[in-house]
């Protein structure tokens, strides 16, 4: 993979690793899973870390051991501890073909091509997990916190495996649901347009929503009808009119390339185009780096240093 123009070295990116702090960026792709090493909106190194088809990612972070990434693939979960040289591994409660995977309450969710929803938690050893079927959806496509997306609407988690309630499923709404945000104030992406939950459903932007992202303090991004939207915060949650159309702007992506996932990390705002383009931002506008993937599925960020 050839380095963009702003590409720096392993040697620079650990100079802004010291300052800055390292984020790693996982790009779930139709080839595999690609790492992008990030410090503020420094690109520095990428490489391809897991080596077959993945159809979404997630970073399970852990109090007592080093956070867990996740990905769903057409053999089940595969997992491993965020690192220099992860290596995944299968979890042997699920080896169906997942489609989805999100985190909540300290586990993972997934979800199957079937439609079943699972709650897999993990222990300190990764081959020894715990799992627990909450439900089923009709035609499950993305899950965030304890949000999940489906074709025939939004669903949330209830209960708490922790606390020792029965864990279900609660049909909330909407339909052609494509994805959900669910820190802070809860998002969906329909066919329809953007949702945010208010009194119910409200309209955020209309037209056909594909992705949205969040990072619960007020932020957020969707891709609505080709456009990547995004949403400052300026507005207070509590103002009906914090979420509606006019507290939304159009990004100025610095390619003309359509945003397909998003993803958020402490102070930065990640962006990955169909055409396999990274761009990061954090406040000082967006800077960009060719990973060279296509099938771009998905984004998840894990604190590294």
């Amino acid at each position: 993979m050839a380095p963009a123009e702003d590409d720096i070295s392993i040697e620079e990116k650990r100079v802004y690793a010291g300052t800055a702090g390292r984020t790693d960026a996982y790009v779930a792709t139709g080839s595999g899973v690609v790492r992008v090493a990030l410090s503020a909106d420094k690109v520095g190194a990428f490489d391809m870390v897991a080596r077959e088809p993945a159809r979404d990612v997630a970073v399970l972070p852990r109090d007592d051991a080093p956070d867990l990434v996740g990905i769903a693939t057409p053999d089940g979960l595969r997992v491993a501890p965020v690192g220099d040289d992860p290596e995944f591994d299968p979890i042997a409660a699920d080896a169906d073909p997942v489609v989805a995977v999100g985190v909540h309450d300290g586990a993972f969710l997934l979800a199957g091509e079937d439609g079943g929803i699972d709650r897999i938690a993990i222990g300190g050893a990764a081959s020894d997990p715990t799992a627990t079927s909450i439900g089923t959806v009709s035609e499950p496509r993305a899950i965030d916190g304890p949000l999940v997306a489906a074709g025939d609407g939004v669903y949330q988690v209830t209960g708490s495996d922790g606390a020792g309630g029965e864990l279900g499923l609660t049909a909330v709404g909407l339909d052609d649901a494509r994805d959900v945000a669910g820190a802070g104030m809860p998002l969906a992406a329909t066919g329809s347009g953007l949702y945010w939950l208010g009194n119910g459903w409200m309209t955020a932007l209309e037209g056909t929503a594909e992705a949205v992202a969040a990072d619960g303090d007020g932020h957020a991004m969707a891709v609505v009808d080709g456009d990547l939207r995004l949403h400052t915060g300026d507005a207070p949650e509590s103002e009906v009119s914090g979420w509606d159309a006019e507290t939304w702007r159009i990004a100025d992506l610095p390619v003309d390339e359509a945003a397909v996932a998003l993803g958020y990390g402490p102070g930065i705002s990640v962006v990955v185009t169909a055409a396999g383009t990274l761009c990061v931002d954090a406040g000082d506008g967006w800077r960009h780096q060719v990973v060279g993937v296509r099938d771009v599925a998905g984004v998840a960020l894990a604190v590294v240093e």
